[in-house]
């Protein structure tokens, strides 16, 4: 089995080393290929951007490996939400995890087990995310705000008020609208003017 081997430090006088060793041992015990080493110096754990997190997920999602070892949950995700969701995708994906000082490991049947209960929780964040999201659009309908881009019939109306159309005729507009790159109708055109004289 590939594997890739993640280690984080939060200081860039601080060591990966003993991670490394330790994880390298494991997979060494366990039978594993290593087929990546990605080390973060200096990096925060809470931060959105780790370029090698980053990196070893690109080559996940390329699918270079088959499981991916942590030291500790910590030293991988930057909140519950990013581990949920991380494991999840690899669940999706066929990836296994294996976080080594909390004994996390989805190649075993307990391991999956968790996977299972990540991936319900997962998606119980969706559906809440959901929910949330109609009762707030919901609540703007019931205080009148349009929901959404304006129709394109509206657009069209717009830019044809844009239009200094003085003395000209409604075809004449419409032609002037497309060599804009707007494709308004006639009628468009015509009920849009006579929307402004009225």
């Amino acid at each position: 089995m590939n594997v890739a081997i993640y280690c984080r430090v939060s200081t860039a006088d601080q060591s990966a080393d003993l991670q490394r060793v330790e994880l390298e041992d494991y997979c060494r015990r366990r039978g594993f290929d290593v087929a990546g080493i990605f080390i973060d110096r200096g990096i925060s754990g809470t931060k959105d951007r780790r370029p090698a997190l980053d990196q070893l997920m690109a080559d996940v999602r390329r699918g270079k490996f088959q499981a991916v070892i942590v030291w500790r949950f910590d030293r991988f995700a930057r909140s519950v939400h990013h581990l949920v969701m991380t494991l999840e995708e690899f669940r999706s994906i066929g990836v296994d995890f294996i976080s080594f000082q909390e004994t996390i490991d989805t190649t075993t049947p307990l391991g999956r087990a968790v996977f299972a209960i990540v991936a319900a929780m997962a998606e119980l964040e969706r559906s809440i995310i959901q929910d949330r999201v109609k009762a707030g659009l919901r609540r703007a309908r019931e205080k009148g705000k349009k929901i959404g881009r304006p129709s394109i019939a509206e657009a069209a109306r717009r830019e044809v008020r844009k239009i200094e159309h003085a003395g000209k005729t409604v075809r004449a507009i419409a032609a002037a609208a497309a060599a804009a790159g707007l494709k308004i109708s006639k009628s468009t055109v015509h009920k849009t003017l006579q929307n402004q004289a009225s």
